[in-house]
């Protein structure tokens, strides 16, 4: 293969991603109605307090709400090419049900995407990213319920016509995935006994299909030239050994996040899940006309984030070398290090993920989250030399770059946090992934002040030459 062949195309979207509830702040200003984040104190791992009475750093973020345009400001001087957000829905529909929008939070993403333009930098929506309504989680139950598939085609609608004329590029659901993971936080789903049930996961999972269809649906009559994606927590599972039922675990962990990707790509539920569902007396409740419209409405692209790979092993001495990253757990890979999160670190993965997904779907690929996640140390001078992010940030481009050159459709890069802003795992603000570091700790103590890492000129650099200089 020519070294010619592996260079980003023109055009590519350089940039970065956030999520609405991790940085806006401002919980309940202007008519906004509480989240699922609101609620989740200790990260979406952590059982929910609807009584508010513990600190929870994700009410205040790191006031984007109020520092928008000198956030915005900094991603331009870095060259962004596209800003990846969410639009909150509690400040759109406040309790989910509402019959009419609030005005000032459709005027806020006005101003801020009227920003974005100012500056050329293209904005990415993500319709709902772990922050649906607590109204619809107390009224109606969260996903399991298909009244919600109604709120939210109501909230796509609205917020495709108000923005169409300035938004090109959509995705339905942050990492759909995640409902089988944290079902509170993916679907808002809350169970008696405490247990998962699957039965009402996959439920919720179908009715999120169908609610993504009928944005796709809906985003391609409004805005007739717009990309609406899906977006999967991506990850490849190896097998442990060269046993042939190590192979077949591996297999059927990389489908649990496959079939996600397959029903809103493919537009049909795999034969896999069929015999899942057939096998584990799980029994999904369809509507006529469903079947029809997962076929009619497929994503234009496959959004996906990348972080780490995992192993999986039949063999119970292996049992005790797990590990865990992104809501995900596996066996411990020992070919590779780490994180200080434990995170296993693995770029060759990014690659192979990009080869796996093109191949199945033959539909341009969108890589919307990828970073590391440290603890920076402010210098004496000022500087904050994240030379290990860079490290990192480096060799998964690279592997990028190789993906390119096998042939695979790349549309963009956003790596994950390029501003510090609250974990979403652990809603901690030392777990830092930004090229901006942001004077604010855990407990909510600190300046606000916006300083630049090392990485900032870094990045720079990489979208200036189009990521020819790495």
């Amino acid at each position: 293969m020519s070294s010619q062949t592996r260079k980003f195309p023109d055009g590519f979207l350089w940039g970065g991603a956030v999520a609405a509830n991790q940085l806006e702040g401002a919980y309940q200003e202007d008519g906004k109605g509480l989240s699922t984040a609101d609620v989740s104190p200790n990260g979406i791992m952590s059982p929910p307090d609807f009584s508010m009475t513990q600190f929870n750093l994700y009410h205040e973020g790191i006031d984007f709400y109020h520092k928008y345009k000198e956030d915005i400001a900094l991603f331009a001087e870095m060259g962004f090419k596209a800003f990846r957000f969410s639009i909150a829905w509690t400040r759109i529909f406040p309790n989910g049900d509402d019959q009419e929008p609030n005005e000032k939070g459709l005027q806020f993403y006005d101003d801020m995407i009227d920003e974005l333009r100012r500056y050329n930098i293209e904005p990415v929506v993500t319709i709902s990213h772990y922050e649906m309504p607590v109204g619809l989680v107390k009224n109606y139950g969260g996903w399991k319920n298909r009244q919600v598939v109604h709120f939210y085609e109501n909230f796509a609608r609205t917020i495709f016509t108000r923005y169409k004329d300035k938004v090109r590029f959509w995705m339905t659901f942050n990492e759909i995935n995640v409902l089988l993971h944290a079902p509170f936080t993916g679907g808002g789903l809350l169970f008696e006994d405490g247990q998962k049930n699957e039965q009402d996961i996959y439920q919720a999972a179908h009715h999120q299909f169908v609610a993504s269809a009928l944005a796709v649906k809906a985003g391609h009559e409004i805005i007739p030239v717009s990309q609406i994606g899906c977006m999967i927590a991506s990850m490849i599972t190896y097998p442990y050994s060269s046993r042939p039922d190590d192979m077949f675990a591996a297999l059927t962990q990389d489908r649990k996040t496959l079939f996600f990707s397959d029903v809103q790509s493919r537009g049909y539920y795999p034969t896999y899940m069929s015999n899942y569902f057939l096998e584990n007396n799980i029994d999904i409740k369809m509507e006529n006309g469903d079947l029809e419209l997962l076929q009619e409405n497929t994503v234009d692209y496959i959004g996906f984030s990348y972080y780490m790979s995992f192993v999986a092993s039949t063999a119970p001495e292996h049992e005790a070398a797990r590990t865990a990253g992104n809501l995900f757990e596996g066996v411990k890979n020992p070919y590779l290090q780490a994180s200080e999160w434990g995170w296993q670190i693995d770029p060759k993965g990014l690659r192979t993920v990009c080869n796996q997904l093109y191949d199945r779907y033959q539909k341009p690929l969108f890589i919307v989250e990828n970073g590391l996640g440290a603890v920076d140390k402010v210098e004496v001078d000022g500087s904050i030399n994240d030379d290990y992010r860079i490290e990192y940030l480096r060799e998964h481009i690279k592997e990028m770059k190789n993906a390119i050159g096998d042939g695979v459709e790349i549309m963009g890069y956003t790596s994950w946090g390029p501003i510090d802003l609250v974990s979403a795992s652990t809603a901690e603000l030392k777990k830092r992934y930004g090229f901006i570091y942001v004077d604010r700790d855990s407990q909510g103590q600190g300046s606000n002040k916006r300083i630049k890492k090392k990485s900032f000129d870094w990045y720079k650099q990489i979208i200036a030459t189009n990521g020819d200089d790495l």
